[in-house]
């Protein structure tokens, strides 16, 4: 009768398998020690002293810190870290103070000239400017897009108006009469139709003589539109490679709207680079109304030497040194001949001698002579003449 002995015989070999299993459990921790040992004894000493002080976790905002990730300072454009590194490979020009002023005055030039286009209440706000390399936007429009590429005559080079697909649809349906508070229906797949793209030809030309208008101030310029794309490939004005500035212009037409991106390479914009750069002086661009008046005053109150000129003979100078007082010189010249007004070596106009009382007086006989030279031409000259350091 063995079964008792049976049973007793399996409990306590329940029991050491509990404890065997307890044990493994515990293996783990042993094995790590050991690890630890082992990499200790095989380590040099340098590296055991400074096992000590590597044993740090960084926490999530330390690691953003690092990594240069900020949401906070994500629209700001500074960069910290490992971004800063990336980034350093971006476009990043001189800051424009002058460009800035002239879209904002643009902004308030279109809205203006939309509300009577389109006979609605359209706001137009300014979203950013910023810099990019031209080919990097191209391959960024989203599509089906206008592209409108403009010259600009006095600059010599091209610009580019990208209306989005939004903005086009919203225009066509406010144009042609659609309901207010009814979303436009955009169809895709299709190329736009003659009369879509009348349309969206005539809005771009307005926003061009609009940018002729807030460009004046600054520098006179004529914009015409010279084609429309819808192909961003045909719309490459510029190398690929090459910085460009991108103007951001929100249009809202109530419920509806979109965004017009106007794109200037610096080639273009590269002529007023100096006047751009120019600090903003109120609504003067740059200049000092309180100077010019100051100027002005002191001009019209200045005194000036006017010399009448007879006749001029070309003499030897011996008989210059010979002449004595009372000599007489023959002029080649009779009474009625006009005689020539001239401030230094400058000529100004002719004039009949006269005399009025006692004393010899001129009369003005032709008008004053214009300068041959313009302002810019002599701005050129001297800035050939100043020295180079």
């Amino acid at each position: 009768m063995a079964a008792p002995d049976d049973d007793v015989d399996q409990d306590a070999l329940a029991a050491e398998w509990g404890l065997e299993l307890n044990d493994d459990a515990g293996q783990d921790d042993i094995a790590a020690q050991w690890a630890a040992m082992v990499d200790t004894n095989t380590s040099t000493p340098e590296q055991t002293a400074s096992l000590g002080s590597v044993e740090r976790v960084l926490n999530q905002d330390e690691i953003d810190s690092l990594l240069g990730f900020n949401l906070e300072d994500a629209g700001v454009g500074d960069s910290k870290g490992i971004r800063a590194i990336i980034n350093s490979a971006l476009v990043s020009y001189e800051r424009l103070p002058m460009l800035e002023i002239v879209f904002d005055r643009l902004v308030r030039v279109m809205t203006t000239s939309l509300r009577n286009f389109t006979s609605d209440n359209v706001e137009v706000s300014f979203d950013g400017l910023k810099s990019v390399r031209f080919g990097d936007y191209l391959n960024s429009i989203p599509l089906p897009a206008i592209l409108a590429v403009f010259k600009a005559e006095e600059w010599d080079n091209f610009g580019v108006v990208t209306v989005e697909s939004n903005l086009i649809y919203s225009v066509i349906d406010v144009l042609l009469g659609g309901r207010r508070g009814t979303q436009p229906i955009r169809v895709e797949g299709r190329p736009y139709t003659t009369i879509e793209t009348a349309l969206v030809r005539r809005m771009i030309e307005i926003i061009l003589l609009d940018m002729e208008t807030a460009f004046a101030p600054l520098a006179p310029i004529r914009m015409p539109l010279e084609r429309l794309e819808t192909n961003p490939r045909f719309a490459a004005i510029s190398r690929p490679a090459n910085a460009a500035i991108i103007v951001q212009l929100r249009i809202d037409m109530e419920d509806r709207g979109g965004t017009v991106e106007i794109v200037l390479p610096y080639a273009t914009i590269e002529p007023i680079r100096d006047l751009l750069l120019q600090n903003f002086m109120g609504e003067k661009f740059g200049r000092d109304a309180i100077w010019e008046s100051h100027l002005a005053t002191e001009v019209w109150n200045s005194e000036i030497e006017v010399t009448a000129v007879l006749h001029e003979k070309r003499m030897p100078l011996g008989k210059l040194r010979e002449l004595k007082i009372g000599d007489t010189l023959m002029l080649d010249a009779d009474p009625d001949d006009p005689i020539i007004l001239k401030i230094g070596d400058t000529i100004l106009t002719e004039a009949r001698m006269g005399k009025v009382a006692d004393a010899i007086a001129v009369r003005i006989a032709k008008p004053f002579r214009r300068p041959k030279m313009t302002l810019q031409a002599f701005e050129k000259a001297g800035e050939m003449r100043r020295p180079v350091p």
